[in-house]
């Protein structure tokens, strides 16, 4: 008899077109392969609607629309969570008898709930999200929503002791992991790093003849590392420049340096293959927080990486990519990387850093975990 299990996810998680869709969809695909038979459950809420793709890799898929706006304000409960408490959720979790896999803090507001009390139940971190929202808070220039985002940090950090409910945490990075470790019972806390598109390596060996940035410039934080990018190392550098990306604010291209080349929206085979011609990606980050799947795209496919310390901090990709601090050493370390061919000893190197990112593997983990703990 196959394992069942319950994914409740605060989004729904295709097409998988951001970090956390990602790591979830690629997550699904992974686990059905092994046999899993998953009910699959997704928040309904902007763009994001029913899409047929999922019911490939799932035994059934459920809807339920997320209370945004007012409606979904609590003066205890976090905005995230609150948004989601849906009566109709817990009744399908109950019917169903099987472990449950809460995706980010978001989806918990049920976690403790008595009638599941008997329940195997596993939360995937996505981040440490108080931390999360507070980093967001301080790169955002509106007055209210900064208000929004402090006042829900303060909502989440109390919040999260709710995992103490939680009979494994399943971390996504390592600096996560170390923090869960110390706040809860460590036997229970267990790293499973990001799901992602990949299968294998696939960066070209040689020259590319351009550096590249990319993410969803729609997000504060990918707008100012766009802008510092063009701005401030790209400006008056003679070495080509594509940042490419999800949705930029009528202000990042008013104010990105004209000499920069800027690509609106392209689709998943055209962002492939500007990061594997690429000779550089570059991926500054000014937040610590979770796992930056852009930087696994850019490993897996692409030839050198420059990033700085924020964006690996802690993590075991350090060892995988070239490192800058400001725009100055952008700079040097672009004019000296654009002039070095990406070879076969780097290609080797990579695979022996990417280890652990195997979806395959990784399932098979959270496979053994359902295997031991549920008959």
């Amino acid at each position: 008899m196959p394992i069942k299990l319950h994914i409740v996810t605060w989004d729904v998680p295709f097409p998988a077109d951001y970090g956390g869709a990602i790591d979830v969809y690629y997550k699904l695909k992974a686990l059905h392969s092994l046999g899993i038979e998953i009910f699959l459950h997704c928040f309904e809420y902007e763009n994001r609607s029913a899409q047929s793709d999922l019911e490939q890799y799932t035994k059934q898929v459920f809807y339920y629309p997320r209370k945004t706006g007012i409606r979904g304000m609590d003066f205890q409960l976090p905005y995230i969570v609150n948004s989601r408490k849906n009566p109709q959720l817990l009744k399908n979790l109950i019917k169903i008898d099987a472990p449950i896999l809460f995706e980010g803090l978001h989806t918990t507001a049920y976690l403790n709930h008595p009638e599941l009390k008997e329940r195997f139940k596993i939360v995937r971190t996505h981040n440490i999200e108080h931390q999360y929202y507070t980093q967001l808070a301080g790169h955002t220039s509106s007055f209210l929503k900064k208000l929004f985002l402090y006042r829900e940090s303060m909502l989440l950090s109390p919040y999260e002791k709710i995992l103490k409910v939680a009979d494994v945490v399943l971390t996504i990075s390592e600096p996560d992991q170390l923090y869960f470790e110390k706040k809860y019972n460590a036997n229970s806390v267990i790293l499973i790093p990001a799901f992602h598109p990949e299968n294998q390596i696939s960066s070209l060996k040689g020259f590319g003849k351009y550096c590249l940035y990319h993410g969803n410039l729609s997000i504060a934080e990918n707008e100012k590392a766009a802008l510092f990018l063009a701005n401030e190392v790209f400006r008056d550098n003679p070495i080509p420049c594509i940042i490419a990306g999800k949705n930029p604010s009528a202000k990042l291209l008013k104010q990105i340096n004209s000499q920069v080349e800027v690509q609106v929206n392209p689709d998943h085979h055209e962002m492939q293959r500007l990061i594997q011609n690429a000779h550089i990606n570059i991926l500054p980050a000014f937040q610590n927080t979770g796992i930056k799947l852009k930087l696994l795209h850019a490993l897996f496919m692409g030839r050198h990486c420059l990033t700085n310390q924020t964006m690996v901090e802690g993590s075991i990709l350090k060892d995988a990519v070239h490192l800058a601090e400001d725009a100055k050493a952008f700079r040097e370390a672009i004019d000296q990387l654009i002039k070095t061919p990406f070879e076969e000893s780097d290609l080797e190197n990579r695979k022996t850093q990417l280890q652990l990112f195997d979806n395959q593997m990784n399932a098979q983990k959270i496979f053994n975990i359902l295997q031991s703990h549920c008959p």
